[in-house]
């Protein structure tokens, strides 16, 4: 069940909140940095981090999923943002060029959905930045924060949907080293585990962050191998009648 908006905007508005935003805002702006010219989309509650990367952009949306509920963003100016469908987003084919995803895929009933209609409002060689939780961290297994609800993902998981979706990840990294607690200490102290498990590659980060870009064509590797038809006999067949194959004339000329 996907957490509702309220809550999630609460939640960011906590200093465990605004500290989990830093830590995973540093590694979406260390990929894109600059956004000028560009349409920008964020799906899901992507507003904590979409609102950095909005500066000089053509044009910023946040779509909200259905079952979220919507909030007004940005805080001031014309609102951009929208209560919708996550797998038929109100959007032409190829009309944005960076999608950021948060609190969205493991809340998705079909996350396959999700992210082939994601691929279908990108242009050709667009990119997408999936954040969700990770099945090995402690923060998937705490409901008291937004990244405790839904379906966590491994890294192999993510590979697979996303080639199946055909999207190309290309940049992998992890966040949220610290335990999600609100702790004082533990808060001063983030950055410094997030460092350290950054650097040494330690199991155990709360999401993933990954950036992919969109496939023009499926890879040949990727074809579904196809179906069998099976010629199967009719379990019950009337006294006298032909077996399968045979007509009734083959069989008068075989007596």
């Amino acid at each position: 069940m996907a957490p509702d908006v309220i809550d999630l905007r609460a939640f960011y508005a906590t200093p465990l909140g605004e500290t989990a935003r830093q830590l995973i805002a540093r590694r979406v702006q260390a990929w894109w940095t600059n956004c000028a010219g560009l349409s920008l989309m964020g799906l899901g509650y992507a507003t904590p981090y979409l609102d950095p990367l909005r500066g000089g952009a053509l044009r910023a949306l946040a779509f909200m999923p259905a079952e979220q509920g919507v909030v007004n963003w940005p805080a001031s100016g014309p609102s951009a943002s929208a209560l919708v469908e996550t797998t038929c987003l109100p959007l032409p084919d190829a009309c944005i060029d960076r999608a950021l995803v948060a609190h969205a895929l493991e809340t998705a009933e079909h996350p396959g959905a999700l992210l082939e209609e994601i691929w279908r409002t990108l242009t050709p060689g667009g990119r997408m930045i999936l954040v969700c939780p990770s099945r090995s961290g402690v923060w998937a297994r705490v409901d008291a924060t937004p990244f405790g609800h839904g379906q966590p993902w491994s890294r192999g998981q993510l590979r697979d949907l996303m080639r199946q979706s055909l999207f190309s990840p290309e940049r992998w990294a992890e966040a949220l080293y610290m335990p999600p607690v609100a702790g004082r200490t533990f808060l001063r102290s983030a950055f410094a585990f997030e460092a350290i498990g950054a650097k040494l590659s330690l199991p155990g980060a709360g999401v993933h962050v990954v950036e992919a870009t969109k496939q023009l064509y499926r890879p040949v590797g990727a074809r579904r191998p196809a179906r069998r038809v099976l010629s199967l006999p009719p379990a019950l067949a009337p006294a006298g009648a032909a077996p399968a194959g045979r007509t009734q004339a083959q069989q008068e000329i075989d007596g």
